[in-house]
């Protein structure tokens, strides 16, 4: 195809040249049509994607429609003749540029999308990653917001997140938990055993099923008490409850009992310095020499 360019110093067809020009727009009209109604068209497939998260339809759905708008721009360009190859070039150095500029950001990105597909965690729930724990408020693409058992803000990139181990502590529905009293030596341990199961019944939030019945053991003999641990099973949601009713019911059970829970104790021995024990040492008198004959 011609191109208008070169039309332009053609004066003797100017027929000729004003098809040519109309027919382009024309058919770069219709290719800009064709390409917001395809745009607009996988914006509204990847919406109706269920699997994805609001904030990531929005953001895969706004990206597939751009592409597909900018792919028929450089259609359009190509219609009238525009030598695209150097303009695409110069855009390639400039996104360079503006890539490594913006780094920290676009990895925050990156690692936004890949939180909002594989979700780790949700709104609402309560996670630990990288010495910061807190309960989920909001996701986006560069950053987690959330906020402690103290209700502090915490703003968290998500690079920081993806780099690091999560612990979400309400994806399961059912939580263990290890409980662990210390009894003195001189008590007796079947006795405490008793005593705490007692007392662990009574609260219903606990589970008694088979593998989930709660289990009481000597897990270590420390330097002044017997550890028993305790292992129950509950709801997630029950947890922190259970733990302080537990053990307030098996302290106030075991004093009941007469079982004593030992402060921790630190025997000295005083060893006297070595030029004070020779002071302290009683003298010896040395006996008389005789005398020779």
């Amino acid at each position: 195809m011609n191109s208008p360019y070169s039309l332009i110093t053609n004066t003797r067809k100017p027929m000729e040249y004003f098809i040519t020009v109309a027919t382009n727009v024309i058919i770069a009209s219709l290719i800009l049509m064709a390409g917001w109604m395809l745009g607009n068209y996988v914006y509204k497939i990847i919406q109706n994607v269920k699997k994805l998260d609001d904030t990531l339809k929005s953001f895969l759905g706004a990206m597939a429609k751009y592409a597909i708008l900018t792919l028929a721009g450089v259609m359009i360009l190509q219609q009238f003749g525009v030598q695209i190859a150097s303009l695409l070039a110069i855009l390639a150095a400039a996104g360079l540029a503006i890539g490594l500029a913006l780094q920290g950001t676009l990895s925050n990105v990156s690692a936004g999308v890949m939180l909002l597909i594989l979700r780790p965690f949700d709104v609402g729930d309560f996670i630990s990653c990288g010495g910061t724990t807190g309960t989920v408020k909001s996701l986006g693409l560069f950053v987690t917001e959330l906020s402690t058992s103290e209700n502090v803000y915490i703003f968290v990139p998500n690079s920081k997140l993806w780099n690091t181990d999560i612990k979400n502590f309400s994806r399961n529905d059912t939580r263990r938990q290890d409980i662990i009293f210390g009894i003195s030596y001189n008590d007796d341990i079947n006795k405490a055993f008793k005593t705490i199961e007692k007392a662990v019944s009574k609260d219903e939030r606990i589970f008694t099923e088979e593998e989930q019945a709660p289990k009481i053991m000597v897990t270590n003999l420390g330097d002044s008490s017997v550890d028993i641990t305790l292992r129950i099973w509950s709801d997630r949601g029950d947890v922190a409850s259970i733990k302080v009713d537990t053990m307030k019911a098996v302290k106030e059970a075991l004093d009941k009992d007469g079982i004593s829970i030992p402060f921790p104790t630190r025997t000295i021995e005083m060893v006297p310095a070595a030029n004070e024990a020779e002071k302290a040492a009683p003298k010896v008198k040395a006996a008389p020499k005789k005398k020779a004959a």
